[in-house]
């Protein structure tokens, strides 16, 4: 019963003596002579969430509903303490100066937006006005640009930018004491000189992969541009396994350097099985892994994303798992936090993100 589940109480008290805790330890440190403190070899610059060999991050999405410069996710990862990110394209081209995608969709549609629009439209169950409703101003901005697609003028740019731009970003993170895993550019839907420099970009970024939605023919086409920059195309799943139709052997068939972002609160709240069994049996083939919580596919409400510990995701055999086999290189590292819960008005994505952490590491440590 542990290992699937933390009350609550019992690590919000644990949270508080480790507080009390953090709030002495200065006090015994002055009693130390300044050459005693600053030569403990353990004293890590930046924040550090690798607990038991496991990476805990989290993406860029967790902070969806807040400001999302760069600078900004950078700041939001040392308040958290996370020292690991999946850094979505649109924070790292803003920041290397690619010209701004529209914020409204045109009317009219050209037949390729339409199609990208009802695939929006098939993922979310709703129509894309009704979506609008729903989901926060920066959200409804990538919708857009996802359904409008790349303009001319951000093509020019990507095919000129210099690489050094994203060698600076990588820089200013890495000084700070946060590694950029993965980047999330999403690029299927471009053309092959926009995902060819989607991977040298990555690169430059020091992530070692580029994710996009699951889906064959999504493996198919990135596939091969992994391969030539010896790095991985990460599938993200939403509600695939869900649907009779997928099959995630095809997928990974596809290309060698296929590997999978999986979801395990996606994973289970469609299907109602449990993520860890999956992980046992696909371990060399994924990445990275998503964390939320949530209720299954047959609670009442189903499928309904909830604070940590107060959802049906075994969130803890999966985290000690990955812990058991921390040592082994083909299993995987990166435990991601995607903060997807409601947000209290008293609270922000900040702090909540810092509780997912601190939640991770009651279990980790």
């Amino acid at each position: 019963e542990q290992k699937n589940l933390i009350s609550r109480r019992k690590f919000i008290g644990s949270a508080s003596l480790t507080a009390t805790a953090l709030t002495i330890a200065p006090l015994a440190l002055q009693c130390k002579s300044a050459s005693q403190v600053t030569a403990r070899p353990e004293v890590r610059k930046g924040p550090d969430s690798k607990f038991g060999g496991v990476q805990v991050g989290t993406i860029t999405y967790s902070w969806r509903d807040m400001p999302s410069t760069a600078e900004d996710i950078l700041r939001y990862c040392i308040e958290s303490g996370v020292s690991s990110i999946e850094l979505m394209g649109d924070a790292i081209e803003s920041w290397a100066g690619l010209p701004p995608s529209p914020t409204e969709l045109p009317n009219p549609l050209t037949p390729a937006m339409k199609t990208r629009l009802e695939g929006m439209e098939k993922m979310a169950k709703m129509p894309v006005n009704e979506l609008k409703k729903k989901v926060e101003p920066p959200v409804w901005k990538m919708i857009v640009a996802g359904i409008v697609g790349t303009t001319e003028e951000q093509v020019n740019w990507r095919k000129t930018v210099p690489m050094t731009k994203f060698e600076e970003l990588k820089k200013l993170y890495n000084d700070a004491g946060v590694e950029i895993h993965i980047a999330k550019f999403s690029p299927a839907g471009w053309s092959e000189g926009e995902i060819d420099y989607a991977f040298n970009a990555a690169k430059a970024l020091g992530a070692k992969g580029v994710t996009d939605e699951s889906g064959v023919e999504t493996a198919k086409k990135l596939g091969p541009f992994a391969e030539k920059h010896g790095m991985f195309a990460v599938m993200h799943n939403h509600f695939q396994f869900a649907d009779k139709n997928f099959n995630v052997d095809d997928v990974l068939a596809a290309s060698p350097a296929a590997m999978l972002n999986f979801d395990c609160g996606h994973y289970f709240g469609s299907t109602g099985l449990n993520p860890a069994e999956f992980i046992k049996k696909y371990h060399s083939r994924i990445f990275s892994l998503h964390m939320k919580d949530k209720t299954g596919p047959s609670t009442t409400p189903p499928n309904e994303n909830q604070v940590w510990g107060q959802g049906e995701v075994p969130i803890a055999e999966i985290l000690l798992l990955l812990k058991e086999h921390a040592n082994e290189a083909d299993w995987p590292k990166y435990a991601d936090i995607e903060l997807e819960y409601p947000v209290a008005k008293w609270s922000n994505s900040v702090k909540e993100v810092k509780n997912c952490v601190a939640y991770a590491r009651a279990i980790l440590i």
